[in-house]
């Protein structure tokens, strides 16, 4: 069955282009080192052959890029992955809905917690997607709305604003792109009955400058060297050590908070921030 072509830039920023249920293309890992998935899949050192593993362990085991795609979860992968805090900002009722960007989809609106975790807990940075209809049928029946069923486009701020038009209010939204965040702040200021959790993801190699950063709301640092200078004096609140996620705005800060109303054995000290000392990406890019 012809599933289309999948690209992904995933473990060490390394882009993988899947066709037809294969990897037919590995590129070089930019990064060397990754903590996170030292400590989650015992990964030393980030190699291609590594990549090759851990993809095709994802195909599998979750049905990536394929119709076999399981769509629904609770399992966290991280105490604060981006998946996991808008698991608990949708359980919690924080927010109405979140726009996610998914495999065999693109981008996707729901409600679903479960729905959330499912997708957006398995992939890294998807850069394009087909369309897999059986896997599109799932999603809706789990409560998703796909932004575009005919071709899988991803499109982040096109989600933001039909979730708007479905009157949904508190919106959360993963982005890649400082102009696609502020897009969003402008829809966000135009309708002051609307607030649009912006989180920036896959940030390796950015070189947004403060402005720019400003636009966001939740920032994950990734192996982001600019993001750990620029961030430090104006971060509000951070969670995790090894691949931080910073809040930028007091809305990204109470949205840390309520992943952390999820957790128990939480240590909540006030330091300076960003606080890196510890095990981090290497290099820094």
């Amino acid at each position: 069955m012809d599933s289309g072509e999948h690209i992904m830039e995933m473990l060490g920023k390394t882009r993988v282009k899947v066709r037809n249920g294969k990897v037919i293309e590995i590129g070089e890992p930019l990064i060397k080192y990754c903590p996170l998935f030292h400590e989650l899949c015992g990964i030393k050192e980030i190699t291609k052959e590594e990549v090759l593993k851990n993809i095709e362990h994802r195909m599998r085991s979750f049905g990536l890029f394929s119709v076999e795609r399981i769509v629904e979860d609770e399992r966290p992968l991280a105490a604060f992955g981006i998946s996991e805090i808008l698991f608990s900002c949708l359980r919690r009722n924080f927010l109405d809905a979140a726009v996610i960007a998914a495999d065999c989809a693109g981008s996707v609106i729901t409600s679903n917690p479960r729905l959330v975790q499912g997708l957006g807990g398995r992939i890294s940075g998807i850069i394009k997607t087909s369309p897999i209809p059986e896997v599109m049928r799932r999603i809706e029946q789990a409560g998703g709305i796909i932004v575009d069923r005919m071709n899988a486009e991803i499109d982040q701020v096109k989600g933001v604003k039909l979730a708007m038009e479905k009157g949904y209010k508190r919106i959360g939204v993963t982005l890649t792109s400082s102009d696609d965040a502020r897009a969003c702040k402008l829809l966000e200021e135009g309708d002051k009955g609307i607030k649009i959790l912006k989180i920036a993801v896959h940030t390796t190699g950015v070189q947004w400058n403060l402005e720019e950063i400003l636009c966001f709301d939740l920032i994950t640092l990734c192996a982001s060297r600019i993001l750990r200078e620029r961030l430090s004096g104006i971060a509000k609140a951070q969670a995790g050590r090894k691949i931080p996620v910073i809040a930028v705005s007091d809305f990204g800060k109470e949205a840390l908070l309520e992943r952390a109303m999820d957790l128990d054995n939480l240590l909540i000290v006030r330091e300076k921030i960003p606080c890196t000392e510890s095990d981090q990406p290497y290099p820094l890019i």
